[in-house]
């Protein structure tokens, strides 16, 4: 009965070295070609992500500020998604005329490349 123990404590010992060699062994193979090609292009990249993230949240803020500045416009049924200058608008609004003053006041903020207006106008509860 001890030897049965020993034995399945022995086999699971070799499982959970091999499973560490073998994990080892896969990251130092996916390093060696990034440390190849050159550690400052895979630095730029990672230094320029949370930089984008910044710069994405910012100009989503300036978005949203700038149609909440409109009294026309409830900008709290509107969502806005800024990703490298491109900017959705989602969500709804009373009136067809605001889809279109909505997506005029966002191409108007500085740093939006593009828009896509995702807009629909919010239907009333009683169908009509």
């Amino acid at each position: 009965m001890k030897t049965i123990k020993t034995l399945e404590l022995a086999i699971a010992a070799l499982f959970v070295a091999a499973s560490t060699t073998a994990w080892s062994q896969s990251g130092e193979a996916s390093s060696a070609p990034n440390s190849a090609q050159g550690a400052s292009g895979m630095m730029a990249s990672g230094a320029a992500a949370p930089a984008g993230r910044k710069a994405d949240r910012a100009l989503r803020r300036r978005v949203y500020a700038a149609i909440g500045k409109d009294k026309e416009i409830s900008a709290g049924d509107i969502s806005v998604i800024a990703k490298d200058g491109a900017v959705t608008l989602n969500g709804t609004v009373t009136e067809a005329a605001q889809i279109g003053k909505a997506e005029a006041i966002a191409r108007s903020v500085s740093g939006v490349t593009s828009v896509t207006n995702k807009l629909t106008v919010k239907k009333p509860l009683g169908g009509m």
